[in-house]
């Protein structure tokens, strides 16, 4: 139902994103990440690391790295899928928010619900910076 394959979306040394391989109806399951929680007050450590940029909310005290899939959903303020939290499950379940055809990049907003259109963590920090050079 889903692979990974180069997205046009990024321009990194990383830019991977997650396609579907066949059309997906619009409220499918596409994909169960499990969940590897940790405690907020270690995020300190992983905010040292590459993974900052891939954690997740989970739950008030806690912070997940997603296993799967999970990680490789690219942003977009027009998703095509959305997730939620299972937390007796611990897993992070996409679901296809519109139809989806084959071929086409499966995208989440990040901000965690579809219609939130307030800036993302990592474009926060870069109008921060261009703040701090005015």
């Amino acid at each position: 139902m889903i692979e990974v394959k180069t997205s046009k979306l990024s321009d990194g040394e990383l830019n991977r994103g997650v396609f579907a391989t066949c059309d997906i109806a619009k409220g499918e399951l596409i994909h169960q990440a499990p969940v590897l929680p940790y405690p907020n007050e270690e995020h300190i450590h992983i905010e040292k690391t590459l993974l900052a940029d891939y954690a997740f909310e989970y739950g008030i005290n806690h912070t997940a790295i997603l296993l799967g899939y999970g990680m490789l959903f690219n942003h977009s303020y027009q998703p095509n899928a959305t997730y939620e939290i299972n937390f007796p499950n611990h897993t992070f379940d996409f679901f296809a928010y519109k139809d989806i055809k084959a071929g086409e990049e499966i995208l989440i907003n990040y901000n965690g619900d579809v219609d939130d259109n307030e800036p993302l963590w990592f474009d926060k920090d870069k109008s921060s910076e261009t703040k701090d050079h005015l």
